[in-house]
């Protein structure tokens, strides 16, 4: 066989592999947990931490004053330095639509050592916890909930040491209404899903932990046996850090998509998309030139190859490069079209994800470069160079 042949051939089998062996990642099916109502619903405290949240808040802020929580509730929200007016919004937003009790903190600018967003959470949570609630629900300040989703959560973690949750995270569903947001939101889920199969998170003992930090709903206890926030202090990807310190300290997580949990911040342009993406991606790989040299490799061989040989193979009439790649594509196709179906978009289109997987890779060696040029993860004015998980006592 020709090198060609031999690299479709390859992509073809990893693309088996990936259908087969990675946690059925491609499935869309994992959603909350159904059980029955408890008998007392436990108190709930919901922590929002927001920077410069002003135009997101009137839309996220009144669809948890709204909450329709049969137990006690009340929402801390933690105004991070924000120069737009957010926490007088916030205040006069909860005036306006009543519901659960609202307190707006400001702690000032995070310590040495701390990420912005870790730095509110620290002071919600240290807030939250003077109430002694059961639970801590941890939301951005983009994300918009139906009157039911604090219900619904609280009823999916179940009974503590009873085959129940000590986190229960969903997937908010993204905006997707540009043509960009259509091209690259369900990518961003769907590889996501791939690095951390949700199905694989959420089987009992297993080792691979995740979390999506837009909604995060946490047993106070375990919060405080896996030290949250304080031993993930440093970490720019704090969702699944967070996972990972409460599953290391004997934590059950569970992870899915949202069905009745929705983000509100628009991605209209490429430029938008590509700056939430390469804000951290390099973090993902841990700041290491070897797996960012993997990556891109990788991203190649399953991603472009499949189209490249088929290609190739018609050019040069080479037949098993041909089938090999237009296999392998099909395979790839396939397996991306239950989240285009979630996110109600056309199948059509699937055929274009190595074109999608292009711009990700694009965008996690743009990532790697504003690292070494000392950009690091920016968002909303902050720049962390070196972002780390905090080192263990």
């Amino acid at each position: 066989m020709s090198a060609v042949a031999w690299i479709a051939v390859g992509s073809l089998v990893v693309w088996v592999w990936l259908l087969l062996g990675q946690g059925f990642f491609w499935r869309t099916d994992q959603r909350l947990p159904r059980r029955a109502d408890p008998m007392r619903w436990p108190s709930v405290a919901v922590v929002v931490p927001a920077r410069d949240e002003a135009e997101m808040l009137p839309v996220s802020l009144p669809s948890l004053l709204a909450q329709d929580y049969p137990g006690d509730a009340e929402i801390f929200l933690v105004d991070d330095c924000s120069e737009d007016g957010t926490g007088g919004l916030a205040r006069a937003l909860s005036v306006k639509h009543g519901g659960l009790p609202l307190t707006v903190v400001s702690p000032g600018e995070p310590e040495s050592g701390w990420t912005g967003k870790l730095w509110a959470l620290r002071h919600g949570i240290a807030l939250a916890r003077q109430r002694k609630p059961e639970f801590l629900l941890l939301t951005d300040a983009d994300i918009a909930h139906e009157p039911d989703s604090l219900r619904e959560l609280v009823s999916a973690a179940g009974e503590e040491g009873a085959g129940g949750f000590d986190l229960v995270s969903q997937m908010a569903r993204l905006r997707v209404t540009s043509a960009w947001e259509r091209l690259v939101v369900p990518a961003f889920v769907y590889f996501f899903g791939q690095l951390y199969p949700f199905r694989r998170v959420n089987r009992a003992g297993t080792r691979t932990a995740a979390a999506a930090g837009g909604c995060v709903l946490l047993r106070t206890g375990a919060a405080e046996r896996a030290r949250i926030p304080e031993s993930i202090r440093q970490a720019v990807i704090d969702d699944v850090s967070l996972a990972r310190a409460v599953q290391r300290s004997g934590g059950r997580i569970w992870l899915g998509l949202a069905e009745r949990v929705d983000s509100a911040r628009p991605y209209p342009r490429l430029a938008d998309l590509w700056q939430m993406v390469s804000r951290s991606a390099y973090a993902q790989l841990r700041h290491s030139p070897l797996l960012l040299a993997g990556t891109v490799l990788g991203l190649g061989l399953v991603y472009v190859a499949p189209p490249a040989t088929l290609a190739a193979g018609l050019l040069a009439g080479d037949a098993v490069a041909g089938w090999a790649g237009a296999a392998a594509w099909a395979v790839m196709a396939g397996t991306y079209m239950p989240m285009l179906g979630y996110y109600r978009q056309s199948l059509w289109l699937a055929p274009l994800l190595p074109f999608t997987a292009v711009l990700y890779l694009l965008m996690t060696v743009d990532s790697a470069v504003q690292h070494y040029r000392g950009r690091g993860a920016a968002w909303k004015g902050r720049t962390y160079a070196r972002p780390e998980a905090a080192p263990e006592p």
